[in-house]
């Protein structure tokens, strides 16, 4: 009999934050609490992760008082609260500068080396040669190439993946 992986929460972090603008980093944790009142961290536990994504000195700050790397982190901490499976990435760095991508980048690799279950939809092929276990290669809609990270970067079967990874890796 196959094991089948049950998912009972799935965090999410889009690219373009979806922070609420009237919410302070505090306010939005507390939110996440209210909505979802079981499996949550706890307030010492949210004040750690803060730590750990060293956005804990934001705590009081809006949004718009924070550059895109920090709201992107503070996403991540919001999803992450809510105790997840799996969490889900949609290009998470797309509308960062390129300081900041390094950043959340960096918490993403530190997620996986703690064992979350990532699903990311990314443009960034280093990060995905790095960390991914399995990369799944798109080319107009539809599945092109599977395999693990070896498979796909250092052994691209289809044309599609080769040329677009001679395009971004500049190999």
């Amino acid at each position: 009999e196959r094991d089948q992986l049950r998912l009972n929460k799935i965090g999410f972090v889009l690219q373009s934050y979806n922070l609420l603008p009237y919410l302070n980093v505090a306010d939005q944790f507390a939110l996440v609490r209210k909505v979802k009142k079981t499996g949550n961290l706890s307030t010492v536990e949210f004040q750690r992760l803060l730590t750990e994504l060293g956005i804990a000195d934001l705590r009081n700050h809006f949004p718009d008082e924070m550059s895109g790397g920090q709201n992107q982190r503070v996403a991540i901490a919001r999803a992450l609260a809510m105790k997840p499976d799996v969490m889900l990435f949609d290009e998470p760095t797309s509308a960062l500068d390129p300081e900041m991508v390094e950043d959340v980048l960096e918490v993403m690799k530190n997620l996986a080396n703690q064992g979350m279950t990532m699903i990311v939809v990314t443009h960034e092929m280093g990060f995905a040669k790095q960390v991914a276990d399995r990369v799944v290669f798109f080319h107009d809609g539809n599945i092109r190439e599977q395999g693990t990270s070896e498979q796909i970067f250092d052994h691209p079967q289809h044309a599609d993946t080769q040329n677009f990874l001679d395009k971004v890796l500049n190999v």
